[in-house]
């Protein structure tokens, strides 16, 4: 999909100053997701990248509602999910869906493939009987399986079978939008691009919008047209793929993409990485101004004084750093 097509699309997600945050202790406070804004429009695969705890699948969760969010809107297709009635959420459930990093922890172990499959149509009544049983046959074949594996369980699958039941599982109640939450992480390297085709071949087909989370920088740029930098609960960066890759402009990212291994051992052996000092700080108590000036090399008095907003430096590239014009 090119940009412009993308840009010419609506917002089907609009995230603004997003936070969710989680009381840990007598009075502590873990800042997992501290005030977040993005867009995703229709059809499109927005990366969400970062190291482990920063609050990519806590991100994930709260868009979907599975965390209550502890401030901030999230606005799908015109409505604000965090003020929905019951009923208003039934329906707004019925449109999303998330296929989990595990791909044998979220699948019910005394539940057979078809009656996991199926749960979602028994849930929202939307299909019976034999017009069931020949969807979740459908659905397996559509993601590489046989109607045969549905009469087995889960324990009777490899890992990538797994996950191709909960990619099944998240399609058979025809949702518009699906979190990915790190889907490849838990697989075999030479099932991982089996998963992420199948992902973008049922995207083209079925008009899918996701949000695919990932610390595989790769594999995220493979599948993304945007992609999101998130640190210790906040957007440091939002481009499109190609930007972000060709021209990184905050020093996170930068580091993050030095990281990536080349396959020439050449290359490899003599480029230069950018090697952070420290460790990422608590979210329990962050740092003061920008999240970031305590392993940065060019953090500035201002750095360590006012956090930075994040703001458009050049067409579609968003920055939330004090440093980059």
């Amino acid at each position: 999909m090119s940009e412009k097509n993308l840009k010419d699309r609506k917002n089907l997600i609009e995230v603004k100053n997003l936070k969710k945050h989680f009381k840990v202790g007598r009075n502590q406070i873990l800042k997992a997701v501290d005030g977040i804004s993005f867009n995703i429009r229709e059809g499109e695969t927005l990366g969400l990248v970062g190291e482990s705890g920063c609050g990519k699948s806590t991100t994930g969760r709260t868009l979907i509602r599975l965390y209550e969010a502890t401030d901030g809107d999230v606005i799908f297709d015109g409505m604000n999910i965090h003020k929905l009635n019951r009923k208003e959420m039934k329906n707004f459930a019925k449109q999303v869906q998330m296929i989990f990093q595990d791909p044998y922890a979220s699948l019910n172990p005394r539940m057979t493939v078809g009656d996991i499959i199926g749960e979602g149509m028994d849930i929202h009544n939307i299909r019976k009987g034999k017009e069931r049983t020949a969807k979740i046959y459908e659905l397996l074949e559509t993601v590489g399986l046989n109607r045969e594996h549905a009469s087995r369980f889960p324990h009777e699958f490899s890992g990538g079978q797994r996950q191709r039941i909960g990619i099944a599982r998240a399609l058979s109640i025809e949702p518009k939008f699906i979190v990915c939450d790190e889907p490849i992480s838990a697989l075999d390297v030479s099932i991982q691009a089996q998963v992420v085709n199948l992902l973008e071949d049922l995207q083209e087909k079925m008009g899918l919008t996701y949000l695919f989370i990932a610390h595989d920088l790769s594999m995220v740029k493979h599948i993304s047209d945007r992609i999101a930098v998130m640190y210790l609960g906040a957007i440091m960066e939002i481009t499109t793929s190609k930007h972000l890759y060709e021209e990184p402009l905050h020093p996170y990212t930068q580091a993050l993409l030095s990281a990536i291994p080349i396959p020439d051992p050449d290359i490899e052996r003599s480029r230069n990485r950018i090697i952070l000092e420290g460790d990422v700080p608590s979210p329990i108590n962050p740092p003061e101004g920008c999240k970031f000036q305590k392993r940065c090399k060019y953090a500035k008095d201002i750095c360590r004084e006012k956090a930075p907003e994040l703001r458009e430096v050049k067409p579609d590239h968003f920055v939330a750093c004090h440093l980059v014009k």
